[in-house]
């Protein structure tokens, strides 16, 4: 029997290979990418509208185009704008602190701007909105700066 103990970081390895790993069946591929390019769409929208956030959506097409396509994968890696974004976010779990400013920001003026702009019968919808961009907010400050 093989006594051999793996070390702590041969599971991280083990996980980072399985992430990017290309998923075998081509349907599923063609969906991951698919998925990809509409989460890289939406994110693309959120540069513009500052409801929309764009990291996340960034980040899901990662996520989707790194089982997809290799390809897209290291094109987005290797990206002016959101490569670096991509790979801290990958190896590290962080995000920029300039970017969380920013995600709160943002996140505070739309919710300011639903509370002046929705009537009465609107309200919860601005207080629904409000509890997730705080819950939002408090899990991105716990997050490491990149």
């Amino acid at each position: 029997m093989n006594n051999v103990q793996p070390s702590p970081n041969s599971s991280n390895l083990q996980k980072k290979v399985m992430l990017n790993q290309i998923h075998h069946n081509r349907i599923i591929r063609i969906l991951f990418m698919a998925l990809g390019g509409f989460f890289f769409f939406i994110g693309l929208v959120g540069i513009i509208l500052p409801v929309l956030p764009t990291t996340p959506f960034i980040l899901l097409t990662a996520a989707c185009w790194a089982k997809g396509s290799d390809k897209f994968n290291q094109w987005l890696l290797k990206h002016k704008v959101f490569g670096e974004m991509v790979k801290n976010w990958q190896q590290h779990r962080a995000i920029p602190r300039k970017a969380k400013y920013l995600a709160w920001s943002m996140m505070a003026m739309s919710c300011g701007m639903l509370f002046y702009r929705f009537s009465d019968s609107l309200q919860w919808l601005a207080w629904v909105t409000c509890a997730i961009c705080i819950t939002v907010t408090l899990w991105m400050s716990r997050l490491p700066d990149a």
